[in-house]
């Protein structure tokens, strides 16, 4: 019987730590606004942004500028991202959403958090919005586009990214990998969007292998099944269109799997869904519909876990924060970005030790996409 726990993803040889995750899903009501296990925001910090006591935050990156003791040029509209180990210290990678110019970039830290490079993992793609770790340490980026492409791309540079198109061509977004059932969990963002599963024909080679979509009724949980797509390369027929009974998501946007649980968001609707692989059903963790009083979190977009079994979602809009979802099911604010009513919140991801979280304010102050900002928050995440 699988465990279930919130494992903090493993790559490139991270260790796997494990913490509490919700026990009981299928039965819990979605998550309520509550008091932060963290207390409440302070005043924005010399960086605009606003944080729990014990926390602090520098800045990484911008766009269009040189990555700090490197000759890199940030790239513009920074977007999803994950952390890599890499020898004693680690690597974040952020994807670029710019239409035919976009890809992906990596900054390369020290055991200290120092940086010591900035490199291109990928290049001349389109709109590289979100994407996911694989346990093989490669990074998985998708393009926001009709009949869009996924990218393998290696973190460590030297190798050039590999077109997976065996994953479907449709409007990605996220991608979560699932190594007890050895699948690849992928959301699509558009308003009659589907949630879809790869199965590899060999574990760890993205080459061959079978997509199917998620069937079931329109009610929000309950028991689901999986159906192949007949054709992944979707033309002339697009990818949801194939399958009769594929279930509908308004905006599939974030993913994030650990130990027996697929999260993944959806931002048409404000909602946090958890696919229970164990048991093969969906459940609403989070819909802000549902929630007593004003609902703290809107907006809902990238979603990644931590090792204590909390869930942080980062805002496209709304009040320009990261919320954080606990295993008891409380909903609070963990950051807000002051002064970037314009931007986004993408790519939360943390160190492999836990102790940091780096994200992007895609358009930054100048609500362009030339004005994208990566930044690092420190302190004593639980």
């Amino acid at each position: 019987m699988e465990r279930r726990t919130l494992l903090r993803g493993t790559v490139a040889g991270a260790v796997a730590v494990a913490g509490s995750l919700w026990s009981g899903v299928a039965s819990a009501a979605p998550a309520q606004p509550g008091t932060s296990p963290y207390g409440p925001l302070g005043a924005a910090d010399g960086n605009g942004i606003l944080l729990p006591a014990g926390f602090t935050s520098r800045v990484v990156a911008r766009s269009r500028q040189a990555v700090a003791g490197t000759g890199y040029g940030w790239h513009d509209a920074p977007d999803g991202g994950a952390c890599f180990v890499a020898g004693t210290g680690w690597i974040y990678v952020s994807n670029s959403e710019i239409s035919t110019t976009g890809g992906a970039s990596a900054v390369r830290f020290d055991a200290n958090g120092n940086i010591v490079s900035a490199y291109r993992i990928l290049g001349n793609t389109n709109r590289n919005c979100a994407g996911g770790a694989t346990p093989w340490g490669t990074w998985l980026s998708g393009e926001e586009v009709s009949r869009g492409y996924v990218y393998e791309t290696y973190p460590e540079g030297g190798k050039a990214a590999v077109r997976r198109a065996a994953l479907g061509r449709f409007t990605h977004e996220a991608a979560a990998c699932d190594p007890v059932r050895k699948v690849i969990y992928l959301t699509e963002d558009e308003t009659t969007g589907c949630f879809y599963r790869f199965r590899p024909t060999v574990w760890g080679d993205l080459s061959a292998g079978v997509l199917e979509v998620l069937v079931a009724g329109t009610a929000t949980s309950g028991p689901v099944s999986w159906a192949r797509v007949p054709d992944p390369d979707g033309s002339p027929t697009l990818t949801r269109n194939q399958v009769s009974g594929a279930k509908r998501f308004n905006g599939g946007e974030g993913c994030w799997y650990a130990d027996g649980t697929c999260w993944f968001t959806t931002k048409g609707d404000n909602r946090v869904w958890a696919y229970d692989a164990v048991n093969q059903r969906i459940d609403l963790a989070y819909d802000d519909s549902l929630v007593s009083g004003t609902p703290p979190l809107t907006g809902v977009d990238n979603i990644v876990g931590t090792r204590g079994g909390d869930l942080y979602v980062a805002e496209d809009g709304g009040n320009m924060e990261i919320n954080i979802i606990t295993p008891a099911g409380v909903v609070a604010p963990f950051l807000r970005i002051s002064g970037q009513s314009s931007s986004e919140i993408c790519g939360p991801a943390f160190s492999p030790d836990g102790s940091r979280l780096y994200f992007s304010s895609q358009r930054g102050t100048s609500g362009s996409s030339s004005g994208g900002i990566t930044y690092e928050v420190r302190g004593p995440f639980r």
